[in-house]
């Protein structure tokens, strides 16, 4: 069967792969990374841009099966195992909101947040993806006053998408940290497999920096 097959997971520190290993953390199932050094751009080198022809991390092999973007990954993996109780079975009425706040993290809000950041003027609410960047982060806080998780009691892999993201786009400055967010976050941040990826990150990624920096200095 494809979930006992090997699972690879091409990374990056404190990139959008960091979540992805968070799952896999969550999902307790062995995982091997091939880590990148994007300080060093070695993303954009040939060996990985025949995995992925965008140069983007992360992406996911288990076995011959190979899969890129956030959501996708995330609803695979979760499927995949769903002994985890991470997402909502195909029967399960709360199957529909699980698939629509993963569809909308990468059809809306990143969206949303990569206009903001860049300062460009959004066009009309029915010429973006995401009506108006006001409206989104409104819908998604009204969700999370509600909470405590997007639906409701229940903690799925949608979560882990959510509030990693918040954690960096408030960072930022990108998303104002409201209440109802920071609530979020620190209730995602407390999970142990949040703690153990995050500082694993913080090492990683001083050490790519080091070795970008010997590499540009010959």
């Amino acid at each position: 069967m494809t979930k006992n097959q090997p699972i690879t997971l091409f990374y990056s520190p404190q990139t959008r792969a960091t979540g992805v290993r968070v799952l896999l953390e969550e999902l307790k199932v062995p995982y091997a990374m091939h880590v990148l050094n994007m300080k060093a751009g070695e993303q954009r080198q040939p060996a990985y841009l025949a995995i992925n022809p965008l140069g983007k991390v992360p992406a996911v092999t288990v076995g011959d099966t190979l899969v890129t973007e956030q959501g996708a990954i995330y609803l695979y993996l979760a499927d995949l195992f769903p002994e985890a109780g991470l997402a909502p079975a195909l029967t399960d009425p709360d199957r529909g909101a699980y698939l629509r706040w993963l569809f909308i993290y990468g059809s809306c809000f990143e969206p949303a947040v990569v206009d903001r950041f860049m300062k460009r003027e959004p066009g009309s609410m029915n010429e973006t993806p995401y009506s108006s960047y006001e409206s989104l982060i409104d819908m998604l806080e009204q969700a999370l006053k509600t909470g405590p998780y997007l639906l409701g009691e229940r903690f799925t892999a949608a979560d882990l998408l959510w509030g990693i993201a918040l954690r960096w786009t408030t960072m930022f400055g990108l998303v104002e940290a409201r209440p109802a967010f920071q609530a979020y976050m620190a209730r995602i941040d407390g999970r142990a497999s949040v703690q153990k990826v995050s500082a694993d990150d913080a090492a990683m990624a001083a050490e790519h920096e080091s070795a970008a920096v010997r590499l540009k200095a010959g």
